[in-house]
């Protein structure tokens, strides 16, 4: 008889051990010769050598599938223990799995561009209408990255600019008055991270969420580097973001040119570096459009309203120009 404790790393383990320690109970009748204890994300294991190394691959293999799918059930415990497919791996080109199970995977042409690209070039431009999928994709480009370890950390920025509110007036300290303008960053994390494990990542500085300014002095590197919102960069903000590379290190530039929150006279940093970067070998541009929107049909409605109105009112203004 020997004894093994078994680590359940980088998972949550309620996941692992079910509704009411349910997966865990089947384990233990699956493997009657065993003695098996868990608490927290250890597994104590007491039993025959011979048993205890079989049930040390399953659990393993049931890790990793925890790991990649957030999610497990009494179908794939047997399936695995088997050795054969889940249900989860038989779906292709999924990128990632949300912490309800749902697959993560392009929707559309441009989308699986963007994903294309990011797997050919280190510099990402990903421009297009709200609703087109370019932030959440990109997040969960970048938590695929980090579960395969070929990134070791996550930094996501945004610029904070006023939408039409001012950042003072706003109650709180400095963190509070800048939160608000990183919560959609959060919310897709939260999407595709257990909580728990969300909150570890970013203690331990594996996941970092900054405004733009924070990005000044630092080297980039081992990474996947989101800047979100780039319209709302000058040319000096984004020049300083993109020469923040470092080894290792893949960058996605995210916005959408019809929603400058800029003063007037402030040019778009974003379209700037567009002109600027155009054919740069190592660089892709991906433009989505309307037909690539995801969101509630109404946005798809609400974008062409609003692009007719645009349209309107340039004509006017050359017709005016021409008077």
């Amino acid at each position: 008889m020997i004894e093994k404790h078994l680590i359940l790393e980088d998972i949550d383990p309620i996941v692992f051990y079910g509704v009411n320690n349910g997966h865990l109970q089947m384990l233990k009748s699956l493997f009657p010769k065993l003695r098996i204890v868990a608490r927290d994300n250890v597994m104590r294991i007491i039993g025959d050598e011979e048993e205890i190394s079989k049930i040390e691959d399953d659990v393993e293999s049931l890790r990793q599938h925890v790991l990649k799918y957030n999610s497990l059930d009494d179908e794939d415990i047997l399936d695995i223990i088997k050795g054969k497919k889940t249900k989860a791996d038989s779906i292709k080109g999924v990128l990632v799995y949300s912490i309800s199970g749902r697959p993560i995977k392009s929707r559309s042409e441009n989308q699986q561009k963007l994903i294309d690209s990011f797997e050919k070039d280190d510099m990402i431009f990903a421009v297009g209408p709200a609703g087109t999928g370019k932030t959440y994709l990109s997040i969960a480009l970048a938590v695929k990255a980090l579960k395969e370890k070929t990134a070791k950390k996550i930094i996501l920025s945004r610029p904070a600019v006023e939408a039409g509110e001012k950042l003072g007036f706003l109650p709180g300290d400095m963190k509070d008055k800048i939160d608000p303008y990183l919560q959609p960053l959060y919310d897709a994390l939260e999407d595709l991270i257990p909580a728990v494990k969300l909150q570890d990542m970013m203690d331990k500085h594996i996941i970092q969420i900054a405004p733009l300014a924070f990005m000044r002095g630092r080297t980039l590197s081992d990474a996947v580097v989101i800047l979100d919102e780039a319209q709302n960069t000058t040319p000096a903000q984004i020049r300083m973001f993109l020469t923040r590379m470092g080894w290792n290190t893949k960058m996605i530039i995210t916005g959408d040119m019809t929603q400058i929150d800029l003063p007037h006279e402030q040019k778009s940093g974003l379209k700037e570096a567009l002109k600027i970067l155009s054919g740069i070998e190592g660089i892709s541009v991906v433009e989505l459009n309307k037909k690539d929107i995801v969101r509630h049909k109404l946005v798809t409605r609400i974008v062409n309203a609003y692009e007719a109105y645009d349209k309107k009112r340039n004509n006017e203004k050359e017709l005016e120009f021409k008077d």
